[in-house]
């Protein structure tokens, strides 16, 4: 079955702040190497192709990134063995450190595009309630 992903985070600064210049000019790049990669099914994104204009808060600097992979290993590998993980390795430089969970995993039906609300909601089922089958993070996924 498989996996839908949400992940959101707090940019220390605006967007187009130089601080957040490397960040944003590799977007393109990794968005591009999710596309590509084995298991990649959808992904949230504007006109541009892009997710960090989609205000899904009031706070104009927290961005959403969803997408759907085939399942968890696949958007493992994407995460953890691409580009991608140089991205990650930088984020405490871009973004504030969050208390409660900022991510969270769950199973979609082949063909389902999820909804913010419905990511929104499953990622405050995980916030909580813990980990579910409903509503789980990489810890606790099959």
């Amino acid at each position: 079955m498989p996996i839908a992903q949400l992940n959101i985070a707090t940019a220390k600064y605006p967007l187009d702040q130089p601080e957040l210049k490397d960040f944003v000019d590799n977007l393109d790049r990794i968005n591009h190497i999710a596309e590509q990669s084995p298991g990649f099914i959808w992904r949230l994104k504007d006109d541009s192709g892009n997710a960090t204009n989609i205000q899904m808060f009031d706070n104009p600097n927290v961005i959403v990134n969803m997408s759907v992979w085939k399942d968890v290993a696949a958007l493992k590998h994407f995460m953890f063995k691409t580009d991608h993980l140089a991205i990650m390795k930088r984020k405490r430089e871009w973004f504030v450190p969050a208390n409660e969970a900022t991510y969270v995993l769950w199973e979609v039906a082949d063909g389902h595009v999820p909804t913010l609300e419905e990511a929104m909601d499953k990622l405050q089922k995980l916030r909580t309630h813990g980990e579910s089958a409903e509503a789980f993070s990489f810890k606790s996924a099959q």
